[in-house]
């Protein structure tokens, strides 16, 4: 006999489990932050840059995630570029990690916690580049 029980939206599922991996939701995350205008990047920290250093590109870098049986809670480290308003950016970011997670996954978000940790300034321009020769 089958045992029916609930999957992560809360409809009926008499086929078995889902259960979403911790490293997907934080990847997720990661993507729509960065989606976002005015965020320069994520800061990994120490780890982080490790990976980078060897050539592996850590998707979740910048990203804590808690996932419970259908809610989960959000930590991101940004870095945001110079001259933006900062609560505006983290506002927009809470919003589209919020939706996205919610969107792919059915997790309900309860939580999206953003930590500016560092700005970035623009790449500038040599003034010899731009001079007509």
């Amino acid at each position: 006999m089958t045992e029916k029980g609930q999957d992560l939206t809360g409809r009926e599922n008499v086929v078995g489990t889902i259960k979403i991996a911790d490293e997907v939701v934080a990847i997720i995350a990661g993507l729509a932050a960065t989606e976002i205008e005015g965020v320069a990047g994520m800061s990994g920290g120490f780890a982080g840059g490790i990976a980078e250093m060897l050539g592996r590109k850590n998707l979740s870098k910048g990203v804590k995630v808690e996932v419970g049986e259908r809610q989960a809670a959000v930590d991101l480290y940004v870095i945001v570029e110079y001259g933006v308003p900062i609560p505006d950016v983290a506002y927009m970011v809470q919003e589209n990690v919020k939706k996205k997670i919610e969107t792919m996954t059915g997790l309900e978000v309860v939580e999206v916690n953003v930590h500016v940790q560092d700005v970035r300034m623009a790449p500038e321009v040599k003034e010899d580049e731009t001079r007509v020769k």
